[in-house]
């Protein structure tokens, strides 16, 4: 099969590899579509991913072999590469570490998600069925959209409550329709970007605030009564934004922080201490939260449109140059490879 081998120092090789075979309890899938994560990036950008390494973990695809003892699926069926229920006693690394640290830890012991190849292997337990009306390039997202889910959940959002964003990359902008979902009266959304600030406006963000205009904390309180936002949802992993989130929330609100940034970011304390926040952080999802997400989309409402087109897909051959522009995104929001 053709894959993209990440051969370190930021490179990528378009190579031919034996097909991967499904084992006792496993399928073998032939991808369809696979999203290009920003913890695919960051490990690109830092140069942590080991060589020899099939990246891609949002991933879409069809049934192409079964191994032996597998029941719950047949050759041709439609899967979402994730958010199957995990056996007793088995659980993501993140919980089974006890001091899981995604800096040393998140590519040290990277799983590959194998999705930038024509095929990979699963176990049967692993993937959930496609919806026929979700297409396989929808179903690729929907595990950055888990992510979202899991952020918004843990933000612990009633009906009524001001919701602010910072950043409307893929997960903000995933953020941005869960957060309506759960009961929010209004999103405010802070991008710099035109490209995504308008993505945001079309997905129905009461404002967008562009950061390099509008004082965002200011322009927040404002907003919100003089108060701030009930919770606010740190997406972006700008120097700035946590210390942003952080003095922009109202008294007793919560911050949700699951942007990864690799670099220290300042933060005042004295600025906000006073205000009795939280400051809760999350990372991945559960399979509930996936599985959730998977019904909204269905239902929908959550939607890709804007954040990805048919006319958007990269071949795999151009994988080195989405990963290179990915470095600084202001013209992208969401990119898709087709192997």
């Amino acid at each position: 099969m053709k894959a993209a081998i990440y051969q370190g120092n930021q490179t990528f090789s378009i190579e031919e590899v034996p097909d991967p075979e499904p084992g006792t309890g496993q399928i073998q899938i032939d991808v369809s579509y696979a999203g290009v994560c920003g913890t695919d990036v960051h490990g690109f950008q830092h140069d942590v991913v080991p060589p020899g390494t099939i990246m891609g973990h949002e991933h879409s695809g069809v049934v192409s072999a079964v191994g032996e003892g597998v029941t719950k699926w047949k050759k041709n069926d439609r899967v979402v590469g994730g958010g199957g229920t995990h056996p007793q006693g088995v659980l993501p690394i993140f919980f089974r570490v006890p001091r899981y640290n995604y800096g040393t830890d998140g590519f040290s012991k990277y799983q590959s998600g194998g999705g930038y190849g024509e095929k990979l292997v699963m176990e049967e337990w692993a993937p959930l069925p496609t919806p026929d009306n979700i297409s396989d390039l929808e179903a690729a997202l929907c595990e950055p959209a888990a992510n979202a889910m899991r952020t918004v959940r843990r933000s612990r959002i009633k009906t009524g409550d001001t919701v602010a964003i910072f950043g409307a990359g893929p997960i903000g902008l995933f953020c941005l329709q869960i957060a309506r979902a759960s009961g929010a009266s209004k999103v405010f959304v802070v991008e710099p970007s035109p490209v995504r600030a308008k993505a945001a406006g079309k997905l129905g963000a009461d404002e967008v605030i562009d950061p390099t205009k509008d004082d965002p904390i200011e322009r927040l309180v404002t907003l919100t009564g003089g108060f701030g936002p009930h919770i606010v949802l740190e997406c972006a992993a700008a120097p700035t934004t946590l210390q942003q989130a952080l003095k922009s929330v109202r008294r007793h609100g919560r911050v949700v922080l699951i942007a990864l940034s690799w670099d220290s970011v300042l933060v005042s304390p004295i600025d906000w201490v006073s205000m009795e926040i939280e400051l809760i952080t999350t990372y991945g999802y559960l399979s509930e939260d996936f599985q959730v997400t998977l019904a909204l989309m269905s239902s929908g409402r959550i939607v890709m449109d804007p954040l990805i087109s048919p006319s958007e897909v990269q071949p795999l051959e151009n994988i080195q140059s989405v990963f290179e522009d990915l470095l600084k995104p202001d013209n992208i929001v969401q990119a898709v490879m087709k192997p």
